[in-house]
């Protein structure tokens, strides 16, 4: 029965037609149809091939990444005309600086943005006392900031509270909440490495304030303030004014947006969006993965990460003076394999992400910024 079968169109006489399977294996002998197949098969290679460094898995074991790799090149600046109809001059990548060191992590992160293709604006708040020339390196890094990698600069007065001066300084980064320019700003911490764009956020549903959980505290539910997404308004930035007043003596910025924020927040993932570096030294992983059976693999979790943020107490930060033997007491330990040898994956890509951020330093702020590490 099936060797007789035929299709025929409605209005074409059956008898004008081959039987399936004879067209079939008339269209296989067919050279036409093959070369149209080999045809198909190197375009579809060459566009494999001609993929951007991005998509390529991040090889930090080999100091690799988009914004350092050979041929990486910047983009212009984001059209407010896009495909899909987003105006984003509306939104904005927003750093906070203090002093120079943290200045030149800004302008690292801002390099990396622009080499990753990130769509919504950069804007740079600085002291207001700083001047934006080449008269000094913290001018120089400014102009670098607004004429390579097209920053808005704003100057800002710059908050210190008595307390830890780092911690006291970074109280500046609340003052996004008072860039009313813009519909939405990411405030992201300096001291991390972006390796993916974060435009999605600027999308999602309106609210006040988005952050993930600082899931790395015993503390449940506190929130980091690593990375907040806000939509800046006066009602809201009076609120953060009046926390400034009548804060306790131990507040600073993450006690603050939790004290406001901490019931009535719109959370992000924390996976993805806000990995600690100190995350690779773990033995449980189970609080960054959200589940005690998925297996972890440090290759894949920086490979899915959008953002690192260096936190390795009391190692100093990358952009800081330490020595090979400071690394060597707190880098991740290998674990011995039931063949005896060692799986050392999880220090290769810590390592590997130390190394490449001092590498970038020096390569985007200047030889004045490189980071040193003693013997």
């Amino acid at each position: 029965m099936a060797s007789g079968w035929t299709y025929a169109p409605v209005g074409e006489p059956a008898s004008s037609r081959k039987p399936l399977f004879g067209r079939a294996r008339a269209c296989l002998a067919s050279k036409v149809f093959w070369r149209t197949l080999l045809a198909v098969g190197i375009v579809l290679l060459i566009a494999d091939l001609a993929r951007p460094a991005n998509d390529v898995l991040l090889q930090y074991g080999h100091g690799w990444t988009p914004s350092s790799a050979p041929g990486s090149r910047l983009h212009g600046p984001p059209s407010s005309n896009s495909s899909s109809g987003v105006d984003w001059t509306q939104f904005a990548y927003c750093q906070y600086v203090t002093t120079p060191d943290y200045l030149c992590n800004s302008v690292m992160a801002f390099e990396s943005l622009v080499n990753l293709g990130a769509k919504a604006e950069r804007l740079m708040m600085y002291p207001e006392e700083w001047t934006v020339d080449e008269s000094t390196r913290e001018g120089r890094l400014l102009v670098k900031a607004r004429d390579v990698y097209g920053a808005h600069l704003a100057p800002i007065k710059v908050e210190r509270y008595l307390g830890e001066m780092t911690w006291a300084e970074s109280f500046t980064k609340l003052l996004a909440f008072n860039q009313t320019s813009y519909k939405r700003v990411l405030s992201l911490d300096s001291d991390a490495t972006i390796l993916k764009p974060m435009d999605e956020l600027f999308l999602l549903p309106t609210a006040p304030v988005a952050m993930p959980r600082a899931y790395w505290l015993d503390k449940h539910g506190f929130l980091s303030s690593q990375v907040v997404l806000i939509e800046p308004s006066k009602q809201e930035f009076d609120r953060i004014r009046e926390a400034f007043q009548s804060r306790k003596d131990d507040d600073f910025d993450m006690e603050i947006v939790n004290n406001l924020y901490g019931d009535n927040c719109m959370i992000l993932p924390h996976r993805r969006y806000d990995l600690i570096s100190g995350e690779f030294k773990g033995k449980s992983h189970t609080k960054y993965l959200g589940s005690d059976r998925e297996v972890w693999n440090a290759k894949d979790a920086l490979a899915e990460a959008k953002l690192v943020h260096f936190s390795d107490w009391p190692l100093p930060k990358p952009w800081k003076p330490t020595s090979r033997r400071e690394i060597e007491k707190v880098q991740p330990t290998c674990t011995d394999l039931p063949d005896g040898k060692k799986d050392c994956l999880d220090r290769e890509v810590w390592l590997g992400i130390y190394q490449d951020f001092r590498n970038r330093r020096e390569r985007v702020c200047g030889a004045e910024f490189k980071a040193v590490v003693t013997s």
